[in-house]
């Protein structure tokens, strides 16, 4: 524990950001690191519980809660207040294989279960992973650190995303050879393409995707396996094949007119937008600028919609949310150390009251139908109130529409941000694999081992749509599969 009063003396601070009138300017990152002094007294709020449930990685009330990747927390904020920068570094890289990623887009799990924060705020848990990991980087200590022998097996991992880096980079660490496949023209995954700049930069995924080469790994793009052909050249030059290609089957809207042009899956969008800020395409062509745009889901695709759809020069903003508003304090019925379930207002809505002069979210509300112009194009959408109610046959939740509370919105981009229902159904045709009650690949229970002999599953491919943090998690414990298997 660097200083016993740590937590006593020194308030939470934050990473400061850019004034919102001021970041949408641009898609640049606009969170400003604290100085070196202030992040050390960050560090020296840490209170090294006898228990440290910010590295639990458990689930209370069907919510998650501590760090999934079981970091080691106390240990590293005790060597970051010390000055122990390597050592840091060292305690950081052992459980969790990309903080630049995590310390950028996690919700932080692991503040939520932090003890400092059940009588007043958390410590800045993240900020601190952040600063550990950049400060390491930006002083030339993150370098290629290959095996020192080759096992002679090698490993095909399909898909770049955050779950296919982390396997293949374990993988490579024990000493197979390992290949990277990718169907896009960029690696990265999610990392790149599903999320925005300004949360994520570009070059922080490119920084670490070079590291990986130097260490050994192959990288192929623009490659995809779609029948048993291309699968049967896998097992052919593969000695074990790690599917990562996510949860990307999107769920859609089933109502009148949702056919109509302009009715976009946010993915896409996203991609898109993110194509443009890359230079790959002039100008997107799902771009929001000039439209009124109107967002269905309030999760944090729907939130990067709207951040997104602001800095492309929208002419306005909805998000329809299904779920009812959540509290602004945290209730008794929500205890310490479980997910803190209060209202939380994210970078985009923030942009949006800036921008706009009010809260971009509408609750209890669902799309009723699309409108159409005479081409085909969406022109509008009509909303309708929406609750769950208990059905007194069956006991089960029902969602019934609020009599007379239909609205019409003007709207010419629709983006549909409803989550995902599991893998693309190519996939499972291409591997001979079984869907699981979920849309998932079916695998043994409490392993990532499939009906395949050699073909294992890990990240949302295996659990459903997830967290970046829970993908790393889940890669790791992949990974000790495959290299047993191998050997």
């Amino acid at each position: 524990m660097g200083k016993p009063t740590g937590f006593i003396e020194y308030e939470r601070k934050g990473n400061a950001c850019v004034a919102p009138l001021e970041r949408i300017k641009n898609f640049s990152e606009f969170k400003s690191p604290l100085n070196e002094k202030e992040r050390v007294e960050q560090a020296a709020r840490c209170m090294n519980c006898g228990v440290p449930f910010c590295q639990s990685g458990m689930t209370l009330s069907g919510m998650s809660t501590g760090c999934p990747l079981h970091n080691l927390i106390p240990e590293w904020n005790d060597e970051l207040y010390k000055g122990h920068y390597d050592e840091a570094t060292r305690r950081l890289l052992k459980t969790n294989n990309f903080p630049e990623f995590t310390g950028r887009v996690c919700p932080a799990l692991c503040e939520a279960a932090c003890t400092c924060g059940l009588l007043g705020e958390p410590v800045s848990v993240r900020d601190n992973e952040l600063f550990i990991i950049e400060k390491a980087f930006s002083e030339g200590r993150m370098k290629p650190c290959l095996p020192r022998m080759r096992s002679g097996k090698k490993a095909a991992i399909i898909g770049s995303g955050p779950a296919g880096l982390a396997v293949a980079d374990q993988l490579n660490k024990r000493g197979h050879s390992v290949t990277v496949f990718d169907r896009s023209d960029t690696i990265g995954g999610l990392l790149t393409y599903g999320i925005p700049n300004m949360k994520l930069d570009k070059r922080i995924v490119k920084r670490r995707v070079e590291l990986l080469k130097e260490e050994g790994i192959e990288f192929v793009i623009d490659r995809d396996f779609r029948n048993k052909e291309d699968v049967k050249y896998l097992q052919n030059e593969f000695d074990a094949v790690v599917l990562c290609c996510g949860a990307k089957k999107a769920r859609t809207l089933s109502c009148a007119g949702a056919d109509a042009s302009g009715v976009v899956l946010a993915v896409d969008y996203l991609t898109a937008s993110v194509k443009s800020v890359l230079g790959k395409i002039k100008e997107p062509f799902l771009s929001a600028r000039g439209k009124n745009v109107v967002i269905v889901g309030g999760g944090d695709t729907g939130n990067d919609c709207v951040g997104t759809a602001i800095r492309q020069g929208c002419k306005s903003v909805t998000q329809i949310e299904l779920m009812p508003k959540l509290p602004s304090t945290k209730l008794a019925s929500n205890p310490w150390p479980e997910w803190t379930r209060v209202e939380k207002t994210d970078y985009g809505q923030e942009e949006a009251i800036a921008v706009f002069g009010s809260d971009p979210r509408v609750y209890k509300t669902t799309i009723k139908e699309v409108l159409k112009d005479e081409n085909g194009n969406v022109s509008g959408v009509v909303t309708v109130g929406a609750e769950f109610k208990i059905d007194e046959k069956s006991g089960r939740k029902t969602l019934c529409e609020i009599a007379g509370s239909e609205k019409i919105l003007p709207c010419e981009l629709l983006l549909i941000a409803m989550g995902f229902s599991g893998c693309e159904d190519y996939v499972f045709e291409a591997f001979s694999l079984v869907k699981d009650a979920r849309g998932n690949v079916k695998t043994f229970e409490n392993s990532h081992r499939t009906a395949i002999n050699g073909i294992f599953v890990a990240g949302d491919a295996r659990t459903g749509q997830s967290l970046v943090v829970k993908a790393i998690a889940d890669a790791r414990v992949c990974a000790g599969e495959v290299n047993e298997y191998l050997l």
